[in-house]
């Protein structure tokens, strides 16, 4: 099991269930230096006094308010605690939501809650209430310094916490160009979305994440095993030329691209490299539902 990053108590109306949070994702990034380009020496994140000049140590850094100019308020952990100190410590649940109402933009950051022994029956109790009903629970917590919505899932024997962005958070789409809604307004024959729709048919699976890999990061990696069996650890590869951009889809035969992406069958790929073959389905005609949708 991950660290514990948090300790409290799911809250809701006379309900307590005591646990605690713990991260439900890793970023597998590479780990790179910055380096002077002249010498390929390190360059290090230094913090700097901006009065001395001088570096300062991680002991002798607290944070602080400038709450008028050049003046400021040093905070500690324990203000931050003192501030609310029933926030910092419970996830207040505040209501139940049916699980599609919530667009994807606001999703932010996964956790597992974990129960205390306490609090088994507890969890089990709003972990099944919320399966049977189908509904998630929107709530606020204080994780840090920083308090979050966040949204309670059940997902197989566990809950998870997942941060919700504030509404005031999320960019209009007004300024977006999208499509109108209808096929018909946009310009779609009946023909090429009862296309479409045997084509999604066609590739349609359950969802299986282990078949998605980030391959672009062994890509990198193999890029820096070639660049040192050339020698070329030390040398600065130079930007090449852009390709030109592929002509549209639209400038080609809508029909004719559909009705070969049916015939072809090829294995397809799928984001972040892994590649997967389509199977057959069940491909009854929908002609009707087409023209209908149109």
């Amino acid at each position: 099991m991950a660290r514990i990053i948090w300790k409290g108590a799911i809250s809701f109306s006379l309900i307590h269930i005591p646990v605690s949070l713990h991260p439900a994702s890793r970023a597998n990034e590479l780990d790179l230096d910055l380096l002077d380009r002249r010498d390929f020496s390190p360059v290090g994140y230094q913090r700097i006094n901006k009065s001395t000049g001088k570096v300062v140590e991680w002991d002798d850094i607290v944070k602080g308010y400038q709450y008028k100019k050049g003046e400021y308020v040093a905070l500690t952990e324990e203000d931050f605690r003192r501030a609310n100190v029933a926030a910092t410590q419970t996830i207040a649940i505040q209501a139940f939501v049916k699980q599609h109402e919530i667009p994807p933009q606001y999703f932010e950051t996964p956790y597992y809650l974990a129960p205390d022994k306490r609090g088994q029956k507890v969890y089990a109790l709003l972990r099944e209430a919320m399966r049977e009903s189908g509904r998630w629970a929107i709530g606020s917590v204080v994780v840090r310094t920083r308090a979050y919505a966040c949204a309670l899932i059940p997902q197989d024997e566990i809950l998870v916490l997942n941060t919700l962005r504030y509404a005031d958070e999320i960019r209009p789409a007004d300024a977006i160009e999208a499509p109108p809604g209808s096929v018909r307004k946009a310009g779609v024959s009946a023909r090429e979305f009862d296309l479409a729709l045997k084509l999604v048919d066609d590739m349609s699976d359950t969802w299986d994440p282990a078949q998605y890999k980030d391959t672009y990061r062994d890509d990198l990696l193999k890029r820096v095993e070639e660049k040192v069996k050339k020698g070329q650890a030390r040398t600065l590869t130079e930007a090449t030329r852009e390709k030109p951009a592929r002509r549209s889809a639209e400038i080609i035969d809508l029909t004719t691209l559909l009705k070969r992406s049916l015939e072809g069958k090829p294995a397809r790929a799928v984001p972040g490299g892994a590649r997967r073959r389509s199977t057959a389905r069940g491909r009854g005609t929908r002609s009707a539902r087409a023209r209908r949708r149109a």
